[in-house]
């Protein structure tokens, strides 16, 4: 017996089969995945659908930047994480925001056209807010893998041989 969890597995597996392809793989009809997948969009469970675009393997010359970023904070009696959450997740620049267990509060992921763009952004707009007390900034060299698929063809080892 099928349940509705699968229709979502499928859904991040692949965002463009199609209700037949889902019933398919299924135990549920064409018109039973079009309404659970219908219901998950309402209710917000589905937010959206997106590509997964290799940056890497774009030839262009606007290649974005990405970095992700450490922030630690400080609550007080009238804020809280969502609040904070709130005011850094409007910014367009971000891309992702969660809250994390560990040695800091929030694991940000932000976009820009270069490094000094970002650099700047966490600078000008995510430093100053009071409550954060540190910011780290790590920038993504190379993906290997976003959102569960695999970039490219990574089996050429680029290191130089040592011979004897």
């Amino acid at each position: 017996m099928s349940s509705r969890r699968e229709i979502l597995d499928l859904l991040r597996e692949n965002a463009r089969y199609t209700t037949e392809d889902i019933a398919r793989q299924t135990d549920f009809s064409v018109e039973e995945v079009a309404a659970a997948i219908e219901d998950f969009e309402e209710a917000g469970i589905v937010r959206g659908y997106q590509a997964v675009v290799d940056w890497g393997a774009v030839e262009t010359e606007d290649e974005r930047v990405r970095a992700t970023v450490e922030l630690n904070v400080a609550l007080d009696r009238e804020t809280n994480y969502g609040d904070i959450a709130d005011r850094i997740a409007k910014f367009p620049e971000v891309t992702s925001l969660r809250l994390v267990s560990g040695d800091y509060d929030f694991d940000l992921e932000v976009e820009g056209d270069s490094m000094r763009e970002v650099s700047h952004f966490i600078s000008d707009k995510i430093a100053p807010i009071p409550e954060i007390t540190q910011t780290v900034t790590h920038y993504i060299m190379e993906s290997y893998k976003e959102q569960g698929m695999e970039f490219g063809d990574r089996d050429d080892d680029d290191r130089l041989s040592v011979s004897p």
